[in-house]
C-alpha cells in the first residue's frame, strides 16, 4: 500500500512522530501530504531550540497548538544575559540580530493561539514583561508557564500572573536573576494555589542602572572613610 491510500487519521498519526523538517519534505511530495502538513491537529505542541527556529516556515500556528517550548541552551545565551549597558559593540551587533525575534513570535501567539495551555521559556534573555502581560492576556486557559534564565523577567510578570493568570497551575521563574522575594511573596498572597518554583531567583544579584551603581559606591567609600 502506498502512503497516500492511508486516511487521514493514519497520516496525522505518522506526520506526529516526524520533527518539523521532515513533516515539511514529506509536505513537498504531493498534494494529499502537504493537506496533512496544514491539518491544524498536527501542530497542537511546538519545540524549538532557538531563535533561528522561529523564522523557518517548517510549522504552523493556530488555535489547535496547546503546548510552547522555546529553550535555548548556548554559549551565547551568556552574551544576552549581559546588562545592555556593559555590552561591548560586537555584543550588541549579536543581540540585534535575534533581540525582538522571541517577543515578537510570542505576540504572533497571542494573536493566533488563544487555547495556549502551557508555555516554557529557557534562556530567552530578550523576553520582557510586557511580552508576558499580553501573553497572559491572550491566552487565559494558560496553566503553566515556565520561565528559567530570562533575565528581563521582573516582578511586573508576578504582578500580572496575580491579575490576569486565573487558570495558572504552575508557575517556575528560576534563575531570573531581576525577581525579588517581595513579588514571589505577592504571587503566593493573591494566588496561593499556584505551585510556584523559584530556584536562586530571588537570591541572585538585580540588574541596576550605572546611576544606582554609583550611587551605592559612593555610599560605600563614604562608609570606608568613616
Amino acid at each position: 500500500m502506498h502512503i497516500t491510500q492511508l486516511n487521514r487519521e493514519c497520516l496525522l498519526h505518522l506526520f506526529s512522530f516526524l520533527d518539523k523538517n521532515s513533516r515539511k519534505s514529506l509536505a513537498k511530495t504531493c498534494h494529499k501530504l502537504l493537506e496533512v502538513f496544514q491539518d491544524p491537529l498536527l501542530w497542537s505542541l511546538l519545540n524549538f531550540h532557538s531563535p533561528v527556529e522561529l523564522k523557518k516556515d517548517n510549522f504552523l500556528l493556530g488555535p489547535a497548538l496547546k503546548y510552547l517550548s522555546i529553550c535555548w541552551y548556548s554559549e551565547r545565551v551568556k552574551v544576552c544575559n549581559i546588562e545592555d549597558w556593559m555590552k561591548n559593540s560586537f555584543q550588541k551587533d549579536f543581540c540585534n540580530r535575534h533581540e525582538n525575534t522571541v517577543s515578537d513570535f510570542l505576540l504572533d501567539v497571542c494573536n493566533r493561539c488563544p487555547n495556549l495551555l502551557s508555555l516554557t521559556l529557557s534562556g530567552c534573555g530578550h523576553v520582557t514583561d510586557d511580552c508576558i502581560l499580553q501573553l497572559l492576556k491572550n491566552c487565559p486557559n494558560l496553566k503553566t508557564l515556565k520561565l528559567e534564565n530570562c533575565v528581563r523577567i521582573t516582578d511586573q510578570t508576578l504582578e500580572a500572573v496575580t491579575l490576569y493568570g486565573a487558570s495558572l497551575q504552575t508557575l517556575h521563574v528560576d534563575f531570573c536573576r531581576n525577581v525579588t522575594q517581595a513579588g514571589l511573596e505577592r504571587v503566593r498572597e493573591k494566588r496561593p494555589s499556584v505551585m510556584l518554583r523559584a530556584e536562586r531567583s530571588a537570591n541572585m544579584i538585580p540588574d541596576s542602572k550605572p546611576e544606582k551603581k554609583s550611587m551605592l559606591e559612593k555610599a560605600s567609600r563614604k562608609l570606608v572613610q568613616l
